[in-house]
């Protein structure tokens, strides 16, 4: 797959094949973790080449795909419940099922005191995991997480990663992001992306196996992901 920016810049060509646990995507601003995610939420087309969503494992059906923007608009007005009820209506589930869906969502991430509250009410970290919740609402088998962490104090940031390791046993779920905490806490894969190209795609003792040791960074893998970074320079 290709992603061509008229010229100015290039994603790819990649070849990837993301299965289940959680993969963080990894790069510093420019190396098209962005392009990537509206790529994979089918926002944009690639230039050339594919992006296809295998059969979900669970049922045998076509794979559905939650996606968590970084900075996603939710109704401030609305309860919490209310505005997964109309997510699952957008995202056609039947109407029978649709407030078993709302608890389950609400339940898997750990905001069924708050159904009743309105949006405005809520912390920035709830509010993250309502909009993990709303990605939910459907029962995908990708989820795609934009940043998910970014602008939370640290004990919002731990809960948020709880709630994402939970939810990821059954399904392939992508996260951006830029903080080295949260690859450490929560990937079963890395991936590294520099000016287009991927630098790395592997584990986290791998990774830290490639730590150049005059590199900037207090912990070999911090060493590593500058060392990566700076490969394409």
């Amino acid at each position: 797959m290709v992603k061509d920016h008229g010229g100015v810049f290039q994603l790819g060509p990649l070849t990837l094949d993301v299965t289940e646990g959680v993969t963080c995507l990894v790069g510093p601003n420019g190396a098209g973790k962005s392009t990537f995610f509206r790529l994979a939420a089918g926002l944009e087309k690639p230039s050339s080449g594919t992006l296809e969503l295998h059969s979900d494992p669970r049922t045998g059906r076509a794979a559905a795909l939650g996606f968590l923007p970084q900075d996603p608009e939710l109704p401030q007005g609305a309860t919490c419940e209310e505005f997964l009820h109309y997510v699952a209506w957008v995202h056609r589930v039947p109407a029978r099922h649709r407030k078993e869906a709302v608890a389950t969502a609400l339940g898997l991430t750990r905001l069924t005191d708050r159904a009743t509250h309105k949006i405005r009410t809520l912390s920035g970290g709830m509010i993250r995991r309502l909009g993990i919740a709303q990605a939910l609402i459907h029962d995908p088998a990708l989820l795609l997480l934009d940043e998910p962490t970014v602008g939370l104090d640290p004990r919002q940031r731990i809960a948020l990663r709880e709630t994402i390791t939970s939810i990821a046993a059954h399904r392939v779920v992508i996260i951006s992001t830029h903080l080295v905490e949260d690859v450490r806490n929560l990937a079963d894969r890395v991936i590294i992306l520099d000016t287009g190209e991927v630098v790395f795609d592997g584990d986290i003792p791998t990774l830290e196996g490639k730590a150049d040791p005059d590199a900037p960074g207090d912990t070999d893998l911090e060493r590593a992901i500058a060392t990566l970074m700076g490969a394409q320079e």
